[in-house]
């Protein structure tokens, strides 16, 4: 294995660590698509949002509809995402064994989502990013030990 994890293709090694890949996930009494469906329906209190996009058809349909600047955006969100992220990821990674060994097997090494698109959740692609979600990933794995 590499000195890190670097992931972010759904075809890719590791890419069952994106919130797009398609494991369902239940929090709270309600059944998920993916934890990009429920992180995403998280930006709103209003239940008619979250609930369209909780039957979005896709985690990028989800996405999408998460972005749509003409929502109801939760005045908290800044403050919130990422413990929303944290709820969403360790729902995930411990609802499915698969996954749960997966994150396991990493051991120590430093998880980092590489992607060009986002600075706040991966590495901006150039390892300048903040790598929200890797460091999400690392803490579940140190919860799940």
């Amino acid at each position: 294995m590499p000195d890190n994890i670097r992931f972010y293709k759904l075809s890719e090694e590791f890419g069952e660590f994106s919130n797009f890949a398609l494991y369902p996930i239940e929090i709270d009494g309600k059944k998920w698509k993916t934890s990009e469906h429920y992180y995403q329906a998280m930006k709103s209190f209003d239940i008619s949002e979250q609930d369209a996009i909780m039957q979005a058809e896709t985690p990028k349909d989800a996405a999408n509809k998460g972005r749509d600047p003409n929502r109801n955006l939760r005045p908290d969100w800044d403050e919130v995402k990422n413990d929303v992220m944290r709820k969403a990821i360790f729902a995930k990674f411990s609802q499915h064994e698969y996954l749960k060994k997966l994150l396991l097997s990493t051991g120590d090494k430093i998880i980092i989502e590489h992607s060009k698109k986002d600075a706040y959740w991966g590495n901006g692609g150039d390892d300048n990013g903040k790598n929200m979600l890797g460091k999400i990933l690392m803490e579940t794995r140190d919860r799940l030990r």
